[in-house]
């Protein structure tokens, strides 16, 4: 996949992803503004209810009065009768004075009021309040009508003299507010308070504060719709209430939202790992084929040489080749066996028994293995070991290719003479061994990915940096079976030092 259409897919893979999340958000949000709607639906309709049955108490408590006066007087009240009666009960400072003609008050003294009259205007009432808007209504006949004028005048009377705090108390009307939210499907706190003429009464809750979104109804309306009062109802929860609505289905979608993001970025990290990797084992095999085609080159200029009638009876000449080619062919063998040891790590087939052994001698071994390479470019290597238990459990054969692997590296990446230094040191129960060399160094992101397998640093114009990216790999993987760990610090242009922590054998 080249650069382009790898772009191209990541950024509309990206964009889909993007869609997929405003549209979570958008439906959310639509999912908050119908509940929003939804719910202010349903608080009116309960304030509706709310009121219809305050004025049912209303007329109730008329009723009481009425009755009341008809028991102690062995006759039916008229209206003037019931006014006196309203002032007798009233302070001076809640007195109120109504006129009224004597016409206006002998019209209503021929009406007689009983429970069943006065509950079925109530629920005349109450149907009327909860009729669709829009649809014709019933006509009433002429006694209802009659009826209905002159309940009204009285309980117009009652309401004059008789304030909504003389028989309604707070805890009756939270009751009433409480069951019609039940049954409207509503189940949050709420705050609520009657008001006179914008003037807070005694029946409230005590906690309703101002607020912009407050719910309102009035209440106690004259046939004329005309009121004082009005009911006042807030919810400080509102918001929690509408999430908590939507708050199910809502999670689902933020879990698979999120697993359609993790899935997503597991996706791009694949095809970025699967790109590295594309990228990596083509450097690989072009290392490879570097690696293998100087040695046959080597192998046959040899072998033509020795074909040379001139050279063939040389014996000297001929065992020079001869060596050559067996030098060449050693080379190669190396390489592939360790392609080959990197490929049953990662199987797990490689057998790694593990004795009791001096970790000193094993990096004097080590050194003695890149002795010359290091004459040979008139470098120094100095051994420094200070460390007084040097007991561990190794495999020799291993461990010494790990420390011959990275001084290899410490050569390889040194263009001036190469200067080494091996450090030794006891941390509690563990050794330290320091590899220091004054080399190229190496940069934060090279020093992350040195212990990939098929992963080289490019050198730039460097050619006679040879390798294939599988010796540091090859150091991690033994590190790691012998329960050690591995460590670099580096700078770029002022070397790198390899630490390996190793535990001893108490």
């Amino acid at each position: 996949m080249n650069k382009t259409r790898f772009r191209l897919l990541v950024f509309f893979m990206s964009l889909s992803l993007l869609g997929i999340i405003l549209v979570q958000l958008y439906w959310v949000n639509s999912s908050l503004k119908n509940n929003e709607d939804q719910f202010k639906y349903h608080i009116q309709q309960v304030l509706g209810r709310v009121a219809v049955q305050l004025e049912q108490r209303e007329a109730e408590e008329f009723y009481k009065m009425y009755q009341k006066f008809a028991d102690s007087t062995g006759r039916n009240p008229h209206r003037d009768d019931l006014i006196v009666m309203y002032k007798s009960r009233q302070t001076g400072a809640d007195s109120r004075h109504i006129i009224y003609s004597d016409q206006v008050t002998r019209d209503f003294d021929d009406v007689i009021f009983d429970k069943d009259a006065v509950e079925a205007y109530v629920k005349r009432k109450a149907a009327k309040a909860d009729q669709p808007k829009g649809k014709p209504e019933r006509e009433p006949g002429d006694d209802e009508r009659v009826f209905t004028f002159k309940m009204e005048g009285y309980i117009k009377d009652f309401r004059e003299y008789n304030a909504p705090e003389k028989w309604l108390s707070t805890a009756a009307l939270k009751d009433i507010i409480s069951r019609e939210l039940i049954q409207s499907g509503v189940n949050t706190s709420f705050e609520f308070a009657v008001f006179d003429d914008g003037i807070p009464t005694k029946i409230n809750s005590g906690n309703l504060g101002y607020e912009r979104q407050m719910n309102d109804h009035t209440v106690f309306e004259n046939n004329d719709g005309y009121t004082r009062y009005r009911l006042f109802m807030s919810f400080p929860q509102k918001g929690e209430y509408l999430v908590s609505s939507i708050l199910g289905i809502t999670s689902l979608s933020i879990v698979f939202t999120l697993i359609i993001i993790i899935a997503y970025v597991s996706a791009i990290n694949q095809l970025i790992k699967q790109k590295n990797i594309s990228e990596i084992k083509t450097d690989f095999i072009n290392n490879m084929t570097h690696e293998f085609k100087t040695p046959i080159a080597t192998i046959n200029l040899a072998l033509d040489s020795i074909k040379n009638p001139k050279i063939f009876d040389d014996k000297a000449r001929v065992q020079y080749y001869l060596q050559m080619i067996k030098e060449e062919n050693k080379r190669m063998h190396s390489q592939v066996e360790n392609v080959l040891q990197i490929s049953k790590l990662d199987k797990k087939e490689l057998d790694i028994i593990k004795e009791a052994a001096d970790v000193n001698d094993i990096l004097e071994n080590a050194v003695e293995h890149v002795h010359l390479l290091v004459e040979a470019r008139q470098g120094t290597l100095t051994t420094h070991f200070e460390a007084q238990r040097t007991t561990a459990l190794l495999n020799d054969v291993h461990f010494t290719n790990v420390i011959v692997n990275i001084l290899d590296n410490a050569i390889k990446y040194s263009p001036d003479v190469p200067v080494i230094d091996i450090h030794t040191e006891n941390v509690k129960d563990f050794i330290l061994i320091k590899i220091k060399d004054h080399g190229l160094g190496m940069t934060k992101p090279v020093q992350k990915r040195i212990f990939e397998k098929f992963y080289r640093e490019h050198t730039g114009d460097r050619h006679d940096v040879k390798g294939h990216g599988l010796g540091l790999a090859y150091v991690k993987r033994i590190i790691d079976d012998h329960n050690c760990h591995i460590y670099v610090e580096s700078e770029r242009g002022k070397g790198s030092t390899f630490i390996i922590k190793m535990p001893l054998i108490n």
